[in-house]
């Protein structure tokens, strides 16, 4: 059974408000009430109503006041705006540009605001309905370049869409060839980062004799071969996100002055005086199972719970072979676009082959 509209009438006159009120809950909607702007505030803070029907004239915080603060509530209600003194410039001030629903003068028609609050309510639901499917649409099948419609990878997209707009750390762990590092740019494009740089570096690429100069940077004289002052990737990703690859390669020092780095945002290149601040997301990604690391004392425990905030397990594709055909249409398409083909596709028969394929993987433990 449908809930009654909830119906928040604002008005600083008290026979207005009960008047209005009365007449809301007549046709079977519930009405809660408040004087100004501000309460209006409060009761939208404890409980979101369908509508909202303000006065416009009032002390304190008023209509265009509470409009104005409408714009930076999330999903908030469409608001029908009531006033005494109608005009024109007052209409499209507080239709076109503060955003309310509707305009009326005083005194009303009821039958006028019964059909408008239906009408404001029925929008705002298709406005909900239409950012839900939007939402559905955009992470049926791809994030970023990850593509697959299958059950685990929807598990994958529903973490990446909740940890995109975070500042929070993120763990990623899957086999080798999974797709950590576009995860990880998945993740930056999602967020409020998205214009500013994405760093990658690859930890177990680097000797370890290089990976501090590499992620902190280095002074000149630093070293022997320290010829010139060079930014490390901290400073390469301010105000960006900062991949970690093979996360449990890096030697366990290192790790130490990197936990650091994340509890307070700042980094002294090697040589160097004084720290600096920085402003970087940090995402941590490995091949390895990270229990099986910190028990091998390859990785930090205490450094794995800092950056284990998201977890995101991205699985292989011996476990979702259902996204084989997505897989395949994408790299034929990209392998179009790169090389200036017009493959329309793959046949049926070579589907069906890569589908009864075990797809072993690379890591010792899935080997056939």
């Amino acid at each position: 059974m449908a809930q009654p509209l909830r119906v928040l009438i604002v008005d600083d006159e008290e026979s207005q408000r009960a008047g209005l009120a009365g007449m809301v809950e007549a046709w079977g909607m519930t009405a809660d009430t408040a004087a100004d702007g501000e309460q209006a505030l409060e009761r939208l803070a404890a409980e979101m109503p369908d509508v909202i029907v303000t006065d416009l004239n009032m002390p304190g915080l008023d209509g265009f006041g509470l409009l104005t603060r409408l714009r930076d509530v999330p999903d908030a209600p469409p608001a029908i705006v009531l006033t005494a003194y109608g005009t024109i410039e007052n209409a499209v001030k507080t239709v076109h540009e503060l955003g309310a629903f509707w305009f009326l003068e005083k005194p009303i028609q009821a039958s006028a605001m019964e059909v408008l609050i239906r009408r404001a309510a029925a929008h705002q639901r298709l406005r909900t309905e239409n950012r839900s499917l939007t939402t559905q649409l955009r992470y049926k099948g791809a994030v970023g370049d990850l593509v697959g419609s299958s059950r685990k990878m929807q598990q994958v997209y529903a973490v990446l869409q909740q940890a995109g707009p975070s500042k929070a750390c993120v763990f990623i762990t899957g086999e080798s060839g999974t797709g950590k590092e576009l995860a990880a740019r998945a993740i930056h494009r999602l967020s409020p980062r998205r214009d500013g740089p994405f760093i990658a570096i690859n930890c177990a690429a680097l000797p370890e004799t290089l990976i501090e100069s590499e992620l902190f940077g280095h002074e000149r004289g630093a070293f022997t071969g320290a010829t010139e002052r060079r930014a490390g990737c901290f400073e390469l990703a301010q105000h960006g996100t900062l991949l970690l690859d093979e996360i449990g390669e890096m030697p366990v020092a290192t790790q130490a002055k990197l936990l650091r780095i994340l509890e307070d945002s700042r980094v002294r290149r090697l040589g160097g005086k004084g720290e600096f601040e920085v402003d970087v997301r940090v995402v941590a990604a490995t091949n390895r199972a990270p229990e099986e690391s910190i028990r091998n004392s390859l990785l930090r425990e205490d450094l794995f719970y800092r950056l284990n905030v998201f977890h995101v397990h991205l699985p292989p594709l011996r476990e979702r072979k259902e996204d084989i055909p997505e897989l395949a249409e994408a790299l034929v398409a990209d392998l179009n676009r790169k090389h200036d083909c017009h493959v329309s596709g793959i046949a049926p028969e070579v589907a069906e082959r890569l589908r009864q394929h075990q797809w072993p993987g690379t890591c010792a433990s899935c080997a056939t």
